[in-house]
């Protein structure tokens, strides 16, 4: 449970470093976060009740708060915590937004929550978005004293969007705002546009609790995951207080918390530059991220860096461990270099004591897991290559379907090519109409998404013929978490860790490469990775998998940092261009991407940029001057 006791020290005297304002706790997964605020929660409820009093909770939508609504639920069901004396103020909604909407937060909350525990109807306070524009202002007015009638917030749930916005509070809000409408900013808008299948179906403005009313919460928890939040969590925790960053304004809140998964505080100076704070212990990794780091502040290669360098970037201590730094410089070096292979599979007869794979055996059963029916080619396909010519039996897994990811005007394309074959051909008629009178508030109807499912297919088969690979080696599990027809997934099963399982038994890999981009915590990525590393578990002491290595790349949206990769496979100009082809086999997800986030380039020119960008890194550290270089980092089970 949060020891919420800490939550009153003064700035600067959190985690023993100048650099933060406000608490934090940072926890290896947000499974494990969300698990303990619910706790936290769950204890000042019962306290509440204890007491014959109410318990009023400020209540945040959106992905990070998922799981605690879970495990609140769970604690219903299983352990009789009951939300009797619960009564609850949601920070915002969409205006204009019909309640009834799949995108609404008001369905959002009663199906993740409301519908599933024993409150009171009554006690739910969603602000609504189907007030009338001449009522609004006075709505807005009393949803403030309404919970002030109710004592005020006993406690505040919040996440953080990258604006820096709170609720839907976003840059240039006042630090006493109140509740009210506004208009959200662009990047907001980008970030919903997944779920509304486009930013032109996203509403422009809201409804929100203001910076006011949220800062007069008894308590305040917020709640960042995944890499994506990292910047912003920095930025609120050890920047000034502006309003460009409203979040900023939870400084002078007297017990607000700060919870993060890892991938969520990389960037605070206490772990990214922990060698800036204080005294370090320091092992291989923490000294390969400092001497990386210590290259790009002062512009010098590895073999350059001196002994004055390292004292004046607070790193001394690493000098005093390690001798001088010539005999570090050099190990640095070595290691960095060493992860240069153009024999991803190993290379046959050859000493690999400095190599990253094996030797032996010489040909090698290969699974390159694909949690999209793209993310093979665009990830790692230069990789992809090399393995197939290189003559190792290797095997492409589509973990889903991806049928989400196809626009309607490109199912419509095919249905009619299909009409035009033709005319006859059962039930195209129903599918183009389907697609035509579709609405966007409701998910594909089965035949339509079927229909998406198979251009996804057909066009993964041609990228993977392009490469050389059989047809009888390419697998697509279509993965029953995904198949909902929405944006919104279901959680991982055990029959989707069981297929996964199955697969994995059936060819006995040699190698495992998986997609460890894990940007967005409750996104595909994620729970394909989870399946693996769950089937993994389940098939470890089996004798085939002593021999099983497994090696995580990165999507179109992240690279491993130069520390982190023990594999760099380096690709020529031509190369390049061949990886390039193979991404454009993927026609619908080349131009009008729908699930593209907030990056507007095209798929392949992201993937050539980061691979160009990872062999700039290793140029200037003093590595050979590639083309381009994809990368990984092995995964120990």
């Amino acid at each position: 449970m949060i020891n919420t006791t800490i939550a009153h020290k003064p700035a600067g005297q959190f985690e023993d470093t100048r650099f933060e304002k406000i608490h934090n706790v940072v926890f290896s997964t947000s499974n494990e976060a969300s698990i303990c605020v619910a706790q936290e929660i769950a204890s000042l409820i019962r306290e509440k009740q204890a007491n014959n009093a109410h318990c009023v909770l400020g209540l945040a939508t959106g992905s990070s708060p998922i799981k605690v609504y879970e495990e609140l639920v769970r604690m219903h069901n299983e352990e009789g915590l009951s939300f009797s004396n619960v009564i609850t103020f949601n920070l915002d909604e969409y205006y204009p937004m019909d309640k009834n909407s799949m995108h609404s937060y008001f369905y959002f909350m009663h199906q993740h929550l409301f519908n599933h525990i024993d409150i009171s109807p009554e006690n739910i306070h969603i602000p609504s978005g189907t007030v009338s524009p001449e009522e609004l202002h006075q709505y807005c007015i009393d949803y403030d004293l309404k919970i002030k009638e109710y004592g005020g917030l006993d406690f505040q749930l919040l996440g953080i969007g990258r604006t820096g916005h709170i609720g839907f509070n976003e840059p240039g809000s006042h630090y006493n705002s109140g509740t009210r409408s506004i208009t959200l900013d662009h990047i907001t808008r980008e970030d919903a546009a997944p779920s509304f299948l486009g930013i032109n179906n996203v509403p422009k403005k809201a409804i929100t609790m203001g910076i006011g009313t949220v800062k007069k919460a008894k308590r305040i928890v917020l709640l960042a995951w995944g890499h994506n939040k990292a910047s912003v969590v920095k930025e609120t925790i050890e920047g000034e207080i502006t309003s460009e960053v409203p979040a900023t304004y939870l400084q002078n809140h007297a017990n607000t918390t700060f919870i993060l998964n890892e991938e969520a505080s990389q960037d605070l100076t206490r772990l990214s530059t922990p060698w800036l704070v204080g005294p370090c212990i320091w092992d291989t990794q923490l000294a390969s991220k400092a001497i990386v780091w210590l290259c790009k502040q002062t512009g010098k290669s590895i073999l350059k860096l001196t002994d004055k360098d390292y004292n004046d970037h607070g790193m001394s201590s690493l000098l005093v461990q390690e001798g001088s730094a010539y005999d570090l410089n050099i190990k640095m070096f070595n290691k960095i270099q060493h992860t240069i292979t153009g024999w991803p599979g190993g290379k046959p007869n050859a000493d690999d004591s400095s190599r990253p794979e094996r030797a032996n055996p010489a040909k090698k059963r290969i699974i390159i897991f694909s949690p999209h029916p793209d993310d093979d080619v665009i990830s790692m396909g230069g990789t992809f290559d090399r393995l197939v010519e290189q003559g190792h039996d290797v095997h492409v897994v589509y973990q889903t379907s991806g049928n989400i990811a196809v626009s309607d005007s490109e199912a419509l394309k095919y249905a009619e090519v299909i009409k035009d074959v033709n005319p006859t051909f059962p039930k195209v008629d129903d599918i183009i109409r389907k697609i035509a009178n579709k609405v966007s508030d409701i998910e594909d109807e089965i035949e339509v998404r079927n229909l998406k499912g198979i251009i996804r297919r057909r066009e993964s088969l041609a990228a993977t013929r392009f490469v050389g690979v059989p047809d009888e080696n390419v697998h697509f599990l279509n993965l029953p978490f995904y198949e909902t027809g929405r944006v919104k997934k279901n959680p991982l099963s055990i029959v989707d860790v069981e297929i996964v399982a199955n697969i994995i038994a059936s060819v006995k890999p040699h190698q495992i490469y998986a997609a460890g981009d894990l940007a967005d915590p409750h996104g595909t990525h994620k729970v394909c990775l989870d399946a693996i590393f769950e089937a993994l578990k389940k098939l470890k002491h089996n004798d085939y998998m002593d021999d099983c290595w497994v090696w995580l790349y990165r999507g179109a949206w992240h690279e491993w940092d130069v520390h982190q990769i023990e594999m760099a496979v380096p690709m020529s100009p031509d190369q390049v261009l061949k990886k390039r082809k193979a991404i454009f086999f993927h026609q619908s997800q080349k131009d009008d991407v729908m699930f593209q986030g907030n990056d507007t380039r095209e798929f392949w020119v992201r993937a050539e940029e980061r691979n160009n960008d990872t062999a700039r890194k290793y140029h200037k550290l003093g590595l050979a001057d590639y083309a381009a270089l994809e990368a990984f980092k092995r995964y120990h089970f």
